[in-house]
């Protein structure tokens, strides 16, 4: 089964869904207008069925090794990837001082999406590269910026993100890796990092490491911290790339999925640094980093649940039992189910690109703020709804997706970990609660006006889906004001299913604008999500408003499954 890049239902999104013609109409992003996107979009497309999904299994049967202390990379990545960098893929939302196109980020997230759903593994090369181009953007020194930003925008050195230590994961502040002033501007790393993505590379010409870290006086927790990038080779005096730096891949770990990305296990031992930002204040310059990787992140989860959902598809409507299977109620329940899904998840990642840009372009902070309310949700929402598609597609082949010869069951092995990296979906949730709620609501009372306020003009056109949706924003609406009346354990224990339930109200908005664009196809799909899907809303807030008691209540040994006689 060929991977299709879903270039038309991209562009309905961005025409019709999204504020991308917003963001088409500022000074900065002007030329991209929907003709530029259009082309952009078509071409990228085209990459991501015809060179990259060819090497998606290939990938997953001969995993990247590591020979004599060097990474083999799978076989076509280096070909793949040449593809990606020569055709300006890597820098295309990047500062075109240094190189890059200056696109919109809605643009670059589209085109991540494609490239993921062809072949996660080697997508996650330029993802991390693009993260850490962000942070250099927004932080580094002048010097840093013209020695690194060209190499990593062209593609020739690739980036990485180094936080993750045996000992300290999503608890950042507790890691042990040290940095020491050489006296020369210079300083000396020292430490051990794991769950390094693309951690090595033969595909590049050089791995750059953001690396944190703490200085001798910075203090205990996230404020001591500080961020350094460390070159696998030390750049020469004409910035190409010099004597080998005092770091190495440790090993490679064995992973469920993702076989054909790299995942390191990283040691530095002495090895020589440069400061990106401020002492003491790298997790600014690593959140950055992380923002852009969440939404990233959350596109991966679209698009290998997309991949996933057109094998199925291609399957239901060749697999007879008693008819092919594609006629039968159940199945066309799951797919449906799953389109609508995969419609919606990519509207929410396209709305909070589109405010990114917005903000961008404008300066203004609501745009800013509607950004950060929408990433935690679209990097959940849409790597949940890959693992549940995934999962779908290995249930309507049913034996036959357990077995790997279909290649199905692939999709759910490369997904899972996007529920997990970049910030577990748990995180993800705690965040929207904690910190995004903390303008007293208002950037998510600003959400639901807008949601409110479209449901009541769909009214006239479609008033059963309108009012399901307007009363569902509503509902919402109430539950988010008794969320904030609670102390922050409170919110924490529901936050998960309130994410969730926030996602679906997004969703089901997102469908009815749809609806009122487009045809009986768009229509018919909204009707799938509002009637199916977004009911579960009202449960995810039943749980999200049941406190922290019950949870309290139950022992450690009643959780071990020690019970009393």
């Amino acid at each position: 089964m060929s991977y299709k890049a879903p270039v038309e239902q991209i562009e309905f999104i961005l025409r019709h869904v999204v504020p991308y013609g917003e963001v088409a109409a500022t000074e900065r992003f002007g030329e991209a207008g929907f003709d530029t996107a259009s082309a952009i979009l078509t071409e990228a497309g085209k990459l991501a069925g015809n060179v990259l999904a060819p090497l998606n299994r290939n990938g997953d049967e001969n995993p990247a090794r590591l020979e004599n202390g060097k990474l083999r990379s799978s076989p076509g990545f280096d070909e793949g990837f040449r593809a990606i960098a020569e055709g300006g893929w890597v820098g295309l939302a990047a500062d075109p001082e240094h190189g890059g196109m200056g696109l919109p980020q809605a643009l670059n997230m589209a085109v991540a999406e494609m490239m993921a759903g062809a072949c996660l593994s080697l997508q996650l090369n330029p993802l991390l590269t693009q993260g850490q181009i962000e942070a250099l953007e927004h932080h580094a020194s002048d010097e840093l910026k013209a020695l690194y930003l060209p190499k990593l925008i062209s593609g020739e050195w690739s980036g990485t993100m180094n936080l993750t230590e045996p000992g300290a994961g999503s608890d950042v502040g507790a890691l042990t890796t040290r940095a020491e002033r050489n006296g020369d501007g210079s300083y000396s790393i020292t430490g051990q990092k794991i769950f390094i993505t693309w951690g090595d590379s033969d595909v590049t010409g050089n791995v750059c490491h953001a690396v944190l870290a703490r200085l001798p006086d910075g203090a205990k927790g996230t404020r001591g911290i500080s961020l350094f990038m460390v070159p696998k080779f030390i750049p020469d005096e004409n910035g190409n790339p010099g004597v080998a730096n005092s770091l190495k891949v440790v090993s490679l770990e064995e992973k469920t999925g993702i076989h054909g990305s790299p995942t390191c296990v990283m040691s530095y031992e002495g090895a020589t640094g440069w400061l990106i930002g401020e002492e003491h204040k790298g997790m600014a310059a690593m959140f950055t980093m992380m923002n852009c990787a969440r939404l990233g992140v959350g596109m991966q989860g679209i698009g290998v649940g997309e991949a996933a959902l057109q094998q199925a598809v291609a399957y239901a409507q060749e697999r007879n039992q008693m008819g092919l299977i594609i006629r039968h109620p159940d199945v066309r329940r799951m797919l449906a189910t799953a389109r609508a899904e995969i419609f919606a998840a990519r509207a929410i990642a396209l709305a909070c690109a589109t405010a990114i840009d917005l903000e961008r372009a404008t300066g203004d902070a609501d745009h800013a703020a509607r950004a950060a309310f929408l990433t935690p949700i679209a990097k959940a929402y849409g790597t949940d709804t890959g693992w549940r598609v995934a999962d779908t597609a290995v249930q309507v082949h049913g034996g036959m997706g357990y077995i790997e010869e279909t290649g199905v069951s692939q999709y759910l092995r490369d997904v899972r970990i996007t529920q997990i990296y970049e910030g577990t979906n748990g995180i993800q949730a705690m965040d929207l609660v904690g910190r995004k709620l903390s303008d007293g609501g208002e950037a998510a009372a600003r959400l639901l006006d807008e949601i409110l306020d479209g449901a009541k003009s769909a009214q006239g056109e479609h008033p059963d889906l309108a009012n399901e949706v307007w009363q569902a924003a509503e509902t919402l609406r109430e539950a988010t004001q008794t969320l904030l009346e609670r102390d922050l354990p409170e919110r924490f224990a529901g936050a998960v299913p309130y994410l969730s339930a926030f996602a679906r109200v997004l969703g089901g908005y997102y469908h009815l604008l749809a609806a009122r664009a487009g045809g009986e196809a768009q229509l018919a799909l909204a009707r799938v999500f509002i009637r199916r899907v977004l009911p579960r809303f009202g449960t995810d807030l039943d749980e999200a408003l049941a406190g922290l008691g019950d949870l309290t209540a139950i022992s450690n040994e009643t959780l071990a499954g020690e019970m009393a006689v």
